[in-house]
């Protein structure tokens, strides 16, 4: 009689499966404590933080020379293919799209600096995304991880920011070109250089108050603000999606297969690598994906659907595509499954229609989301070991450089190579692991031959 009750009550105590819907059968809500409702608002939350890429990245990647409402339009299907990716191979709730920073290195360095085509460009990136993917897939990956200095990873992000930032500034006219110091300030009394500064503060402000979508209600705002100035031209809000043929499969493979362009690869896959590395991180700790014993569920498949996303991404013209840091912001609202990265995909396509409200967002209001995003990114500067100074003087070479030479791969590479001098140079001979020291010599040959 005993073990007839046991068993009804062990019965009324476990879920019925065939009850359960597909959705939560399918991503284990129950058994990451959370449902449906919860995962649309994580969701949404996550989409709200990250969205303002739809706008940003086609004013950047259209200096290249890309047709800006096919780039839109490439944004969204490229952010959704990553978001859906992600959420039904690695069930991680983790929203991706083009990287903020690596789009500008592919426009204002690749492209204008070093005088590329964007289709070449691409091509680069398409390469640098197929190595990414085949590091993904062997212990590679972690060897490569675990043998680059900690103190570089974070400068090369501090880097990216500082680069990101400058780029921010010039756009935004508050720094300018000067033929005797190089720089030097521009003009507040010029609207649209006090509304990029405006931008710029309301973001900051909002973010401090922990407003919802702050830095996509400031470029918003700002627009509005440029069209009753008469400086923005209301072109309407919805409309069918511009064509992505401009953009569509116009990658350069062959065009990309050259000497001048192996800085320009490791650039690409570097920075997306250890930006996606810390992202992943960050984001399984928020969201309890890390066990007692140290293992992290599905890690695996979300490196495997990052890498996947960025060459994915160049067949519609994006630039490469990566995990967003913002994705802790859904995770915070309860996110702690796939379901959230799929309702992120599925605003990023639903936001298609918004392509004559993108039109119509001004470079100075994105210039002040540039200026924010390139502070968070700098943040990472207090985990350099400055104790060290075999350790913090490359650190802040990589950092320094980056702006300075307007190009991503310069810095890496002198940071590189500073990195491996200095130890050598001070002793410390053992603490330059193989990975180093082949790298500290294709730098080297690239600065003699290139």
């Amino acid at each position: 009689m005993e073990s007839i009750q046991q068993e009804q009550v062990a019965t009324a105590e476990t879920p019925d499966t065939n009850s359960r819907s597909f959705l939560d059968r399918f991503f284990k809500l129950a058994e990451h404590s959370t449902n449906i409702r919860t995962e649309l608002m994580a969701g949404l939350t996550t989409f709200v933080t990250m969205g303002y890429i739809i706008f940003v990245n086609p004013n950047i990647m259209s200096s290249a020379g890309m047709d800006h409402g096919a780039v839109f339009v490439a944004t969204c299907i490229g952010a959704a293919v990553a978001c859906f990716l992600m959420g039904l191979y690695a069930n991680w709730p983790v929203g991706l799209a083009p990287g903020m920073g690596l789009n500008a290195f592919f426009t204002y360095t690749v492209v204008l600096e070093m005088g590329h085509t964007w289709q070449v460009a691409l091509g680069a990136v398409f390469i640098s995304g197929v190595l990414f993917v085949i590091l993904s897939f062997y212990k590679i990956r972690e060897w490569l991880l675990n043998s680059i200095p900690m103190s570089m990873k974070f400068a090369m992000t501090a880097g990216v920011g500082l680069f990101l930032g400058l780029i921010g500034l010039k756009t935004a006219g508050i720094v300018v070109d000067n033929q005797a110091t190089l720089l030097s300030m521009g003009t507040f009394l010029e609207p649209s250089t006090l509304l990029a500064a405006v931008c710029f503060l309301m973001i900051a402000v909002l973010s401090y108050h922990n407003v919802f979508g702050a830095v996509f209600v400031s470029i918003l705002v700002v627009t509005f603000l440029g069209w009753g100035l008469d400086l923005v031209v209301y072109n309407g809000i919805f409309s069918a999606p511009p064509s992505v043929a401009p953009t569509l499969m116009q990658l350069d493979i062959m065009g990309a297969l050259d000497v001048s362009m192996i800085g320009v690869i490791l650039a690409f896959l570097f920075v997306n690598m250890f930006d996606t590395a810390g992202t992943l991180m960050g984001v399984a700790t928020k969201a309890n994906l890390i066990r007692p014993d140290g293992y992290i569920e599905n890690l695996s498949k979300a490196l495997k659907a990052d890498s996947s996303s960025s060459v994915i991404g160049t067949f519609f013209g994006c630039p490469p595509v990566t995990s967003y840091v913002e994705s802790a912001s859904g995770v915070a609202a309860g996110g702690r499954t796939g379901l959230t990265a799929i309702v992120v995909g599925v605003l990023f396509l639903a936001s298609m229609f918004l392509a004559p409200l993108a039109g119509m967002i001004p470079a100075y209001a994105t210039a002040g989301a540039l200026i924010y995003v390139a502070m968070l990114m700098m943040t990472g500067m207090k985990q350099i070991n400055w104790d060290d100074m075999t350790d913090a003087i490359p650190a802040i070479i990589t950092v320094i450089m980056m702006p300075l030479t307007f190009s991503i791969a310069n810095g890496i590479a002198m940071g590189f190579v500073t990195y491996t001098a200095l130890k050598l140079f001070s002793g410390r001979r053992d603490e330059i692991s193989p990975s180093i020291w082949a790298l500290t010599a294709l730098f080297i040959a690239k600065f003699i031959f290139l």
